[in-house]
């Protein structure tokens, strides 16, 4: 059969919009069934918590449940890579946080890169680290403590949650920055008995683990280490009011597989923006210690090379390298 010019065209024309056609049916049907959100921590640790809420809030947007699936294990480096290696269709996604900025130059051989694998889908909240110290310890404010510190040099031990855990990294910046020399204590399990106690003298703590502690008088609080102040500390002053340029806080976003479709990412990404409008949502991560941040996906995916860059200059001057 002969094909006029006109019908020739036609069909090439037709071919090649199948696949932008594919792509779209694709992303104005999803989802068609439950989406699969992983989390690197255990059941019941903070992030889960934050992983649950957003789950129950993106199930009542997306219209399909959204189940929390914990695999915890070598430091949330098994749930992100499961994530970059399962289908970019957005049935499965990642509680991305601010340990997999960490890891990407705190592990060397890593069989994934978070800033290239995992594509950026919206950030969550910002969970700023609160310098802490034990009520014993003389300092009453921030300059004082840097004074304080730098005439006992090598006497003040800082506890961490673990080589490379985000207090780890928020306290070696805070040496970096103040030119201070304190003694780094990982540990395995709960630091704040010890704390309290004055076996060691000061945290960089993420702020859901430690308020309680705060608000009883068991910790003093002496700064922030967001870049402004924050609602549940509102007269605690940030580390930035006496060291301009430090900004250390945890985070929580979501991210997916990297080729996942575009039109997807940015489904979701409204999704998450609409739940962070809502007021008694942001009340819940609010009362967490949590300041609930909406940005759009190529914003997210800045901050987490921003994010990358900053703690790997940190794990570089430390020489910290996992364990």
């Amino acid at each position: 059969m002969t094909l006029s010019r006109r019908t020739f065209l036609s069909l090439a024309t037709g071919a090649a919009a199948l696949p932008a056609t594919s792509r779209l049916a694709l992303a104005q049907a999803y989802p068609t069934r439950p989406v699969h959100l992983l989390v690197g921590f255990s059941a019941g640790s903070a992030s889960d918590i934050i992983a649950r809420l957003i789950a129950q809030k993106l199930s009542e947007q997306i219209g399909r449940p959204v189940v929390v699936e914990n695999r915890p294990g070598a430091a949330t480096n098994l749930a992100a890579e499961a994530v970059t290696r399962a289908p970019a269709d957005g049935y499965t996604l990642l509680l991305a946080t601010s340990a997999n900025a960490v890891n990407t130059t705190l592990y060397q051989h890593l069989s994934f890169n978070f800033t290239t694998d995992i594509a950026p889908v919206a950030l969550i909240d910002l969970v700023p680290y609160v310098l802490e110290v034990t009520p014993s310890l003389p300092p009453k404010t921030l300059p004082e403590f840097i004074a304080y510190a730098k005439a006992n040099p090598g006497k003040i031990n800082m506890a961490s949650n673990g080589v490379g855990s985000g207090p780890h990294v928020a306290g070696e910046l805070f040496k970096m920055m103040a030119g201070v020399d304190l003694v780094h204590v990982p540990y395995t399990g709960n630091p704040y008995s010890d704390l309290i106690g004055g076996q060691v003298q000061v945290m960089f703590s993420p702020i859901p683990a430690s308020i309680g502690y705060v608000r009883s008088g068991q910790l003093r609080p002496l700064a922030v280490g967001s870049t402004a102040r924050i609602a549940v500390l509102p007269d605690v002053p940030t580390v930035a009011e006496f060291l301009p340029g430090y900004d250390a806080s945890g985070w929580h976003g979501i991210g997916a597989p990297k080729a996942t479709p575009p039109d997807i990412v940015e489904s979701l990404n409204k999704a998450v923006g609409t739940d962070l409008a809502d007021a008694a949502f942001k009340a819940k991560i609010s009362d967490l210690g949590g300041v609930p941040t909406a940005m759009t996906a190529a914003a997210f995916g800045k901050f987490i090379a921003d994010e990358t860059d900053k703690w790997a200059k940190v794990n570089r001057f430390a020489n910290i390298k996992a364990e």
